[in-house]
């Protein structure tokens, strides 16, 4: 009987999302493990467009509403949520004080795979930690590309690729999304079939181990 051959993942993140930032390591742990390098992809979510937006300033105070209720109770609860996970994981997590623009982080990602592959999990832990501290401006090209230094990738042409191909690029990505049926992060997709949610990493260890024993339950792992 001819062995199956492990389907290849891409793994959809943004720097953004708290439930990504809580998947980060086990996923990054799970590419370890089974030994096969995974395609990551920024996909950066609109969050305005579904969960409304606002402001805080550093006292913590709103300057800017425009969330209903139901929508400050989805945003809330994310947060609980993920910072339970992150507690368990020994991380800090700290609500932002507004929405950001991930996308040159997000284009980070684009780049260091590019350029150094092997320097991608040094990235990612390098963005994500300090923003969910508070502690990074993602949204400033100068202070990703001190993140690109610091993870020993090169930053020569990144500013231009950020304002050029590379936004080309993201923003093309970005709108085939939703018409394939990817809305949210962290998804994992085979070529047939795609997982949206960290609780799926049981299932994606199972069919990139080659489906040993029996189907895993979905739920969440550290």
């Amino acid at each position: 009987m001819q062995k199956e051959e492990i389907p290849r993942l891409t793994v959809y993140i943004d720097i953004k999302s708290p439930y990504a930032f809580v998947a980060l390591q086990p996923t990054l742990n799970l590419e370890q493990y089974s030994n096969h390098l995974f395609d990551w992809k920024p996909l950066t979510l609109d969050i305005p467009s579904y969960l409304g937006s606002a402001k805080k300033n550093d006292s913590g105070e709103l300057t800017e509403n425009n969330r209903s209720t139901s929508q400050w109770s989805s945003v809330k609860y994310a947060y609980r949520d993920a910072r339970r996970y992150a507690k368990r994981q020994g991380k800090t997590l700290f609500g932002t004080q507004k929405i950001w623009d991930s996308s040159i982080a997000n284009m980070g990602i684009s780049w260091v795979s590019m350029k150094d592959r092997s320097r991608l999990p040094d990235y990612l832990n390098n963005v994500f930690t300090p923003f969910w501290k508070q502690n990074l401006d993602i949204e400033d090209v100068e202070v990703v590309s001190r993140v690109l230094s610091s993870s020993n990738v090169t930053t020569r042409g990144f500013k231009d690729y950020v304002s050029g191909e590379g936004r080309k690029q993201h923003d093309s990505l970005q709108d085939s999304f939703h018409q394939r049926g990817i809305f949210g992060v962290p998804t994992y997709e085979f070529p047939d079939e795609f997982l949206f949610g960290r609780e799926h990493l049981p299932y994606v260890k199972w069919r990139l181990t080659g489906k040993k024993d029996k189907t895993p339950d979905i739920a969440y792992i550290l």
